[in-house]
């Protein structure tokens, strides 16, 4: 038996659909504000048996933070994929989102160890790893450090892996990964979907910032090759950072707009001027009383160079990554399709 948490996010819906398809006995988690429809969407994607992969599996209700109820779900259960986690950089959330992620993680732990699971894989995030200072790569060895630039996104990640490697220590056996920006369809209007959305309607404004990005479905398919019984034993008790390539945001939106054939986004914005842009959103949020559209978080490190090495993966297991132009030119098909 496999639990899955976060089955109806991006990550962990195509987990759902690649573990189905090996006709494992799959149980999911879900809320009872869950919205199913959105997983059975991204099933249809792939699949013109959306719904009968869909019907198998199971979902339970509960919720990380309510512990007796996960030891309760997890009795039978020899492998977990934690994928659940608030993302979130509006500073309204930042109490909310570090109780849930690190509370609900160290809650999973716990039920792990009690019901005796023998393999669990949780999703981190490289905001979960360190910077370097002089232009090098960031890799799984460059560790966290604590500042006050740290978004609390930031740091419920840091907590949140500080629970499973507590878990490590008291004989459960992970996987860590660690991936770059994710990017995969689904739901247009929240995480980096939203940005094939936005270059649509005519985004204007880019940055020279660079980072890294992975495809959502290499994300799930290295996760279950991590996870994997001939691998595990070598893959076990460490962490992946997950990265097909490293782009600048403003090589990113081109691709996006000549994939979607809309116009790239022409006029640079420097940090003073996204800094002004981020108190002027909040200013307006306080008259508005609706959530500022940009925050400090948000536009953080726009315009900073951070490059990964993702390759550990591939020296340890057998595992290519998707080309990055392959996946936006994928995902902006699925867009296109979506709102047609």
């Amino acid at each position: 038996m496999i639990f899955v948490t976060g089955g109806t996010g991006l990550v962990g819906s195509h987990i759902l659909f690649d573990l189905v398809r090996t006709g494992r006995r799959i149980r999911a988690l879900k809320q009872n504000t869950s919205n199913l429809k959105l997983v059975s969407k991204i099933f249809s994607y792939y699949s013109d048996e959306a719904d009968q992969l869909f019907s198998q599996i199971e979902w339970v209700e509960g919720n990380i933070l309510d512990y007796h109820s996960l030891e309760e779900v997890l009795a039978g259960v020899t492998e977990i994929y934690h994928c659940a986690a608030i993302v979130s950089f509006h500073a309204n959330d930042h109490d909310s989102m570090l109780n849930n992620n690190v509370r609900g993680t160290a809650n999973l732990i716990d039920a792990a160890l009690f019901n005796k699971v023998k393999k669990f894989c949780h999703v981190s995030s490289i905001a979960a790893l360190g910077k370097t200072t002089d232009g090098t790569e960031i890799n799984e060895e460059t560790y966290w450090t604590p500042s006050k630039q740290k978004s609390a996104y930031s740091l419920s990640k840091f907590f949140s892996e500080m629970e499973v490697w507590r878990g490590i220590e008291e004989g459960l056996d992970a996987v860590i990964v660690n991936p770059s920006i994710i990017l995969g369809p689904g739901n247009w209007d929240i995480g980096s979907p939203k940005l094939f959305q936005a270059i649509w309607k005519g985004l204007k404004y880019y940055t020279k910032g660079e980072t890294g990005f992975v495809d959502v479905r290499d994300v799930a398919a290295a996760m279950i090759g991590l996870m994997d019984d001939q691998n595990f034993p070598d893959t076990r008790n460490q962490r992946f950072i997950l990265n097909a390539g490293n782009m600048s945001y403003q090589e990113f939106f081109n691709k996006i707009a000549d994939a979607l054939q809309k116009p790239r986004p022409r006029t640079f914005a420097p940090d003073l001027i996204l800094q002004m842009a981020w108190r002027a959103a909040r200013l307006a949020s306080f008259f508005s009383g609706k959530r500022p559209t940009i925050t400090r978080d948000t536009v953080s490190g726009s315009n900073r160079i951070n490059h990964y090495n993702g390759s550990k993966i591939s020296q340890t297991i057998s595992f290519n990554y998707r080309n990055l132009d392959e996946t936006i030119t994928d995902i902006a098909r699925l867009f296109l399709k979506d709102i047609s």
